[in-house]
């Protein structure tokens, strides 16, 4: 796969989105989107854009997002995906569900979650007419803190980075690319 080492940053309304078809949102507990965002959205969407949604915690943020996706997928709920989805076996053949926690957290409290209100990972998706998946929501974890914090602790790296962030990221990425 040829993929850019650089990471690109667009708004959702600016015309070069439907060049890429992966977007990867993080920490998106508190969006507000504009109408004009709802209906770039849809319309990525529609013409086979995917987009991977991580790191946001508690049922606050849950009950926020879902919200603000309602008015991008009014017709459709998101789906919790059961652990036998080919998402979780397609390259790595998960154990479980994988919750990771930032690291910060997890050295200052050995905890694999952030809040009380957050204990239980969470795997949705939304899928379009066709039963194409066009998002994974990845709530209650942060897998991002595993791909990102490589060089800082040999051990949250072997417990979370090698064993459940990269193989999870892994799957997804390849899922959306071929399904």
């Amino acid at each position: 796969m040829d993929v850019d080492p650089d990471p690109l940053w667009l708004d959702i309304t600016d015309p070069r989105l439907f060049e890429y078809p992966f977007l990867y949102m993080i920490e998106p507990g508190f969006i507000r989107l504009d109408d004009d965002e709802v209906a770039a959205l849809r319309a990525y969407f529609d013409r086979g854009g995917f987009m991977m949604v991580d790191d946001f915690w508690g049922e606050y943020e849950w009950q926020n997002f879902h919200a603000e996706m309602s008015r991008v997928f009014p017709d459709r709920e998101p789906l919790d995906l059961p652990f036998e989805h080919p998402i979780f076996h397609l390259v790595y053949d998960l154990p479980f569900k994988p919750q990771v926690p930032s690291i910060h957290n997890w050295e200052r409290t050995g905890l694999t979650y952030e809040r009380e209100d957050a204990t239980e990972v969470h795997y949705r998706a939304y899928f379009d007419d066709n039963g194409r998946m066009v998002m994974i929501i990845c709530h209650n974890t942060d897998l991002g803190d595993g791909w990102e914090r490589e060089g800082e602790s040999r051990e949250y790296f072997e417990t979370f980075s090698e064993r459940l962030a990269y193989p999870m990221g892994i799957n997804i990425v390849v899922y959306a690319m071929t399904h």
